[in-house]
């Protein structure tokens, strides 16, 4: 006799099928909640502003000499000061020249050893114009400081030593100060048809560079 066909299995014993997975009257579970984002990343700090200018820290400067010149020029000179064994005095701008004709004449400071200048666009007095003077006997440097406002003219010390003439001519190139009396007060280092001063702060050398060579050399820069 034929076996009888046996019945199917209910659903629920089915493998796989939601009624298995959740009993007969039972809500089914929730999925489960999303990981959370991670946290944003902190901004960045903000950069540290930069440190203030460090201070010239200067030492009185006293001496036989700084006697000398204080007898013979009074409040011409202002300050005998020394800064990390660099002597200097800060004087007059009417004073350089008799002071240079004195270091020369009666303390044996002979060789001009330079002349330059620093710009300060932002003091009423703009520029510092200083000598280097250096005396073989003494084996001693020393220098002499004015303070000049924009279109001041110091006057010329080539007659107290013939190297000024070259020395006044590059600080006439690159910052603009003339000197009274200079036998030729023209450019020493830049082009003659050059706009401006190199070394002066107000305006960017790099654009001086770009304007001459673009009128001069027919290209767009010379960086």
């Amino acid at each position: 006799m034929a076996d009888d066909p046996k019945p199917d299995a209910p659903e629920a014993s089915k493998p796989g099928s939601e009624a298995a997975a959740t009993p007969p009257g039972e809500a089914a579970a929730p999925p489960p909640p999303a990981p959370p984002k991670p946290a944003p990343k902190p901004a960045a700090a903000a950069p540290k502003p930069p440190p203030p200018p460090a201070v010239m820290q200067t030492a009185p400067w006293e001496s036989e000499l700084t006697a000398s010149l204080k007898e013979e020029f009074g409040d011409a000179i202002t300050e005998f000061s020394s800064y990390l064994g660099q002597n200097f005095l800060v004087a007059r701008p009417g004073a350089a020249i008799p002071i240079l004709q004195s270091l020369k004449d009666n303390h044996g400071f002979d060789y001009l050893v330079d002349i330059t200048a620093v710009h300060w666009p932002k003091r009423d007095e703009q520029f510092d114009l200083i000598y280097v003077v250096y005396s073989f006997a003494r084996n001693e440097r020393i220098r002499i400081k004015v303070k000049l406002k924009e279109g001041d003219r110091p006057e010329t010390a080539v007659d107290v030593h013939l190297t000024a003439d070259w020395l006044e001519r590059e600080v006439f190139d690159m910052f603009g100060i003339e000197f009274e009396g200079h036998p030729n007060m023209k450019r020493i280092l830049m082009p003659d048809e050059w706009q401006g001063h190199p070394l002066r702060k107000e305006v960017s050398i790099l654009g001086m560079d770009n304007n001459w060579v673009q009128q001069n050399l027919g290209i767009e820069s010379g960086q």
